[in-house]
């Protein structure tokens, strides 16, 4: 069977899948580009794609299938950058691999500490020395009311991981876990998340229905100073609305791993570029605002299992047998 990987990096993955290239006996082609109608031709010969958080809309799925490929895989938990129901009407299977909980709920942890204590604006100070404290007092978890929307497998390791804190902790989830229930933490409707949460995390994949959940009206129903961590997807949070939300106060910070329109940016280097999100340059010049580029996930324990459940997600579909990985 022979794969066809796009956005390998050399850096990190590309020793990966040579790796497993040889022990799982998979024929690889390796490329270091996000996939696009130019490249599209060295998927020839490969049932199965693997790509990462490049938009795969129906045009291009169409020249991919054009070529025989009938499996795309995505080395990340979420498929929302995948036309799924057009690779369904085109015969393709679509399929994730999801990495362990614990490097996106720790970095979670690390923004929201970040964003009580004022870290981007001490940092600042410090590298200008400018040792003065006017401005930085920060605030302490255990006085707080933490929100986490979202409790799947991420949003309940976050959880678990606040509840030393000493904070009192609320959730929102369409489907409600028992096993968040029986450890004390309280679900509440969104309406009432708005109203009493002092920083609000999100951990809930990215929907139609959940399309900029946090937007003008939900931040109108918030705290004042209220914080707000996005590990999970930028289309969660209307930028403009959360732009509003700081410049009038409303929001006293943010750690955005996540921010909208981040397609074709992540990932590379455009320090001499003029970037065409006009949201995110805003964003990144607040001083109460920290960005990172989509990389919670990024630890070497999730880097190894998604090169490898990729793969073995391949190796099922070729193979017919039960694939875990499946995107149903």
């Amino acid at each position: 069977m022979k794969v066809t990987v796009y956005n390998c990096r050399e850096f990190d993955e590309k020793e990966l899948f040579l790796k497993y290239e040889k022990e799982l006996g998979i024929e690889m082609v390796l490329c270091p580009d996000a996939p696009n109608e130019e490249n599209a031709s060295l998927a020839k010969g490969s049932e199965c794609i693997d790509i990462i958080t490049s938009k795969m809309p129906r045009e291009l799925l169409q020249i991919f299938a054009s070529y025989g490929v009938k499996y795309v895989v995505t080395r990340t938990i979420g498929y929302d950058h995948i036309d799924v129901k057009a690779a369904k009407e085109l015969g393709m299977t679509v399929a994730n691999a999801p990495y362990g909980p614990n490097g996106v709920a720790d970095y979670a942890v690390m923004l929201i500490l970040m964003t009580i204590r004022k870290m981007k604006s001490i940092v600042n100070r410090t590298r200008v020395q400018d040792y003065t404290l006017k401005g930085l007092m920060g605030r302490e978890l255990k006085d707080l009311t933490v929100g986490v929307i979202g409790t799947g497998r991420i949003g309940r390791t976050v959880l678990k991981n606040l509840s030393g804190f000493g904070c009192k902790l609320i959730a929102y989830d369409v489907y409600e876990n028992e096993e968040v229930k029986n450890s004390g933490v309280t679900y509440v409707t969104l309406d009432e998340m708005w109203k009493q949460a002092d920083v609000i995390t999100l951990h809930a994949p990215l929907t139609e229905d959940n399309h900029h959940m946090i937007n003008k009206e939900a931040i109108s129903k918030m705290k004042d100073g209220v914080m707000i961590v996005n590990t999970a997807r930028g289309g969660l949070i209307d930028s403009e609305a959360l732009i509003s939300g700081i410049e009038s106060g409303k929001i006293g910070g943010a750690g955005l791993d996540v921010v909208e329109n981040e397609f074709g940016l992540y990932y590379y280097d455009h320090k001499e570029d003029i970037l065409c999100n006009r949201e995110l340059s805003i964003l990144r010049g607040f001083p109460n605002v920290t960005v990172s580029h989509h990389m919670a996930f990024y630890t070497d324990d999730c880097t190894e299992t998604v090169v490898r459940d990729s793969l073995l997600g391949c190796k099922c579909f070729v193979e017919g047998r039960e694939n875990p990985w499946e995107v149903k």
